[in-house]
Parts: structure tokens; sequence; C-alpha cells
């Protein structure tokens, strides 16, 4: 009798060793499935972006910024992306007001004059390379520097002094708003004031006019040379690459800034973020013709002065 009360103790006891096991297994089950739960929300909510997002400036950052605003508007649905052109000083001024929450530029805002800077923050997403752009009919696929200089400023008005075809030259200028110009004007023409041609507002527009125009030159971003209709120059033997852009060897570019008022509310954060993502730092932005920021193995201030990292 007593080894079968002895026995039925240990039973009892056993039983409910067992049954405070599965209550604390389910509590702990229990927690864990509400921390996925909340966690899950969390994610879930950062993935919810909606809103409207408008973006103005440098033509040079059009074709790059419109195609990573593709990308972005097709993971986020309920986000709309307008990306505008007009230049680097229109997307300066538009941001500074307010008008827009992203205004892109080739240039410093320390640079353009009446562009409160100091209200201002950059964010550097890529780099990009610029040089004279010809009609191919024209004959030549190098210039000197200080002959680049004479043609854009009329001292050289025909394409046979620099071994070219018997063409009178045709320039075709950015305005002086653009960022593109004031790069071009900077490191290609040493400061020099170009002289009176055809004015356009867009690097587009530019690109069309030198391909339909015998003896026309401009300038365009490396963005532009995407089929044979314009030729690219070398300057002073040095081909416009990417490898020499980022050597510091090819003097023309620029850093290409994304400004914003303050710093960026969430939906501009966002895509200012996948701007430096991977995928757009190592796939898209190379196949649109720019340069990552990492890459460089040069860098410059706002005064232009270059130095090596």
């Amino acid at each position: 009798m007593k080894k079968f009360k002895k026995l039925s103790m240990v039973t009892l006891f056993a039983a409910l060793m067992v049954i405070m096991a599965a209550c604390g297994g389910n509590t702990t089950s229990e927690k864990k499935q509400e921390g996925s739960s909340k966690t899950s929300t969390k994610t879930e909510e950062k993935k919810e972006l909606s809103g409207t997002l408008l973006v103005s400036g440098s033509s040079a950052m059009q074709p790059l910024v419109a195609a990573a605003a593709e990308e972005f508007m097709s993971e986020n649905p309920n986000v709309d992306i307008q990306v505008n052109a007009g230049g680097s000083g229109t997307g300066l001024s538009q941001v500074a007001e307010g008008s827009v929450q992203i205004g892109n530029s080739d240039v410093f805002a320390e640079e353009k004059e009446g562009i409160p800077a100091d209200q201002l923050v950059d964010h550097k997403v890529a780099v990009v390379g610029i040089t004279a752009a010809v009609n191919p009919k024209v004959g030549i696929k190098d210039i000197k520097k200080e002959d680049l200089i004479k043609v854009f400023t009329g001292k050289i008005t025909n394409w046979k002094e620099l071994g070219g075809k018997d063409q009178k030259i045709v320039l075709v200028n950015r305005p002086d708003s653009s960022g593109t110009r004031a790069v071009f004007n900077k490191f290609a023409l040493d400061g020099a004031t170009p002289a009176e041609g055809i004015t356009e507002d867009s690097s587009n527009t530019v690109k069309k006019i030198i391909s339909e125009t015998d003896g026309a030159i401009g300038y365009l971003a490396f963005s532009y040379f995407t089929d044979q209709s314009v030729t690219p120059l070398s300057i002073d033997g040095v081909a416009a690459t990417a490898k020499n852009v980022q050597s510091g060897k090819f003097p023309v570019w620029a850093y290409e800034h994304s400004y914003t008022k303050g710093e960026p509310e969430e939906l501009a954060k966002a895509f200012l973020d996948y701007m430096m993502s991977d995928d757009i730092q190592n796939k898209l932005l190379q196949e649109q013709g720019y340069l990552p920021v990492t890459e460089m193995k040069v860098e410059r201030d706002a005064e232009g002065n270059q130095k090596d990292k």
C-alpha cells in the first residue's frame, strides 16, 4: 500500500511538471508570435510609401533621375515622382523657394548667385563627365584645349583650321542657368566666355541640333553619347571616358548634386537613399553613363580645386 502511494505521488509530480512545461512553452511561443507580428507590422509600415515628389534642375542628371524614379515607383505604386529639367539654376532656385522637394544641380549651390546655400543640404549622388560634342561630318575627334577655347570664343571659325572639313563652325550653347555650361566653361574653357551662338535649354535639344547641323559644336554629359549621331571630342589627347575622369586625367567633370531644403522629409529621404543603393550605384547609374562617387580617386571642392583622395 505504501509502495502504491509512493508511486502515485511520483506519477502526480511528473504529470504536474509536464503541464507546467507545456504552459510555459505556450507562453514563450505566444510571445515569439506576438513579437514576430509586431516586427512584421513595422516592416510593412516602412515599405508603405505614398505621395508626390517634385524634382527639377540639371538636364545632365535628368536621364538618371528619371530612370531611377521609374524603378522606385514600380516598387512603391502609391508614389508619384515628377522629374523636370530646366537647368541647375532652376533646380536650386525652386528647391530654395520650396516649390520642389529636390533640386538637381551640376554645380555646388555656393557657385550660384542668389542661392541661399546655407539653407540647402547637399546630397552627392553621382559624378558626371562632360565634353565637347561635334557633328560627325566635322572630321575631327581630338582637340587641343587652347584650340577649344579659340573655337568657343570665336577666334577659330572654320574647321579646316584644325584639320577638319571646310565648314563654318556653328556654336551651340546652354543658357547661363545651366550647370553643364558652368562646368564646361570652368574646366574646358578655363573660364572664358563663349561667343554668341545657338542657345538651348535642354541637353536633348543641343544633341539634336548638333546631329542635324553641319559644322556644329556644343557640349554634353557623357550620358548623352548613346549613339553615333554626335562625336565626343578628346581633349589634349585624353579620351572622354569614365576611367580617365575617375583617375583625374580628364578634367571636365562635376558632382551630381541633389539638394533639399533642410534635411529631407520621409519620401524625399527614401528616394535619395534609393539613389545611393547598390542597384542604382552599381548598375543603373553606370548603364546611364554616370560614375559612382565611391569610385573617384580624386575629389573637388566648391572652388574647383582638385586633389587626390
